[in-house]
């Protein structure tokens, strides 16, 4: 799938220019697995193959939002856009 757009200036920075700068250096190989995995899948329903990841949607004011884990705080969230088939709004956060 295409990321049309990222939120999180560091992961947009490490997506584009592959410069960590802005993202943990400790995290930096993990998200690369994520967001390579994020790019090569071709539905959503590959999101939950795999487990470590905990791949959940989110409910109330971001229904539609998919979470990944990352980190004990830190999520890879994102939306799948239906009619263009593409990963929108994807964003590094820490929403605990």
């Amino acid at each position: 799938m295409k990321i049309r757009n990222v939120i999180h200036k560091g992961l947009r920075r490490f997506i584009e220019q592959d410069d960590a700068a802005g993202i943990p250096a400790a995290v930096a190989p993990k998200l690369r697995k994520i967001v390579s995995f994020l790019q090569d899948m071709e539905s959503e329903t590959e999101l939950r193959t795999v487990p470590s990841w905990k791949t959940h949607q989110l409910t109330g004011d971001r229904k539609g939002t998919w979470s990944l884990f990352v980190t004990k705080n830190w999520r890879l969230t994102f939306r799948i856009e239906q009619t263009s088939i593409e990963i929108v709004d994807l964003d590094y956060e820490d929403y605990h």
